[in-house]
């Protein structure tokens, strides 16, 4: 597995996006810089992906500056807050609970999430979604974002289903399964296409945009 490591490797993936699929050159074109977007693997990185679920890109910032002041953002820390600590951090009770779920998980040992983000996709698919409140998205854009997987592609994600169909001037958002069909074409590159589509869609529809799912 070609893992992503720096900008050169999203510009490897543009090319070979552009070639397999001519339809993105005019996306590539408008999109303009693609952000690599790369984080740590390990807790604070899947900790972070959790925050960001479904709500803007200033509110996830602000509750996870909140969290990382609060001391390390680390498995063993969170678990030592005091219950009014946590709740000051602004988190929804269901990310609250997953958190603490995936806190314990690490901490006891029962998952390495550093491991994890350099096995096989559908071992670590397997792996991750198997923790409480951790879905398909969270564990596709943790493989994308902390490991560095070049072939995930979270049709789930709202927005990358907006700028499909703005892109490729669809009469609607297409659904999860039609979005990854349509993406198929695009492997071996599909995380490079999702990259590309969050681009395209924060220069074409709205700016500063984050991952959401759907």
């Amino acid at each position: 597995m070609c893992i992503i490591r720096n900008e050169s490797d999203i510009q490897v993936g543009l090319a070979a996006l552009a070639s397999l699929d001519p339809r993105l050159v005019p996306v590539i074109e408008a999109a303009g810089p693609v952000p690599l977007r790369l984080v740590e693997a390990g807790f604070a990185g899947l900790a972070f992906i959790i925050v960001s679920q479904v709500v803007s890109k200033a509110s996830a910032a602000a509750i996870w500056n909140r969290i990382r002041a609060a001391g390390p953002t680390t498995a063993e820390t969170y678990l030592g807050h005091q219950p009014a600590t946590i709740a000051s951090f602004g988190l929804s009770r269901a990310k609250a609970a997953t958190l603490a779920h995936v806190a314990r998980a690490v901490a006891n040992g029962e998952v390495d999430l550093e491991e994890v983000a350099r096995m096989e996709p559908a071992a670590a698919m397997a792996k991750l979604t198997a923790l409480y409140g951790v879905g398909p998205w969270t564990a596709e854009v943790y493989l994308m974002f902390c490991g560095g997987h070049p072939d995930i592609f979270p049709s789930g994600d709202v927005a990358l289903q907006a700028a499909a169909a703005h892109a490729f001037g669809l009469p609607g958002r297409p659904s999860a399964r039609s979005l990854a069909g349509m993406a198929e074409v695009w492997q071996p590159w599909r995380s490079v296409a999702a990259r590309l589509l969050w681009a395209y869609y924060s220069a074409s529809i709205r700016k500063d945009v984050a991952p959401v799912a759907g």
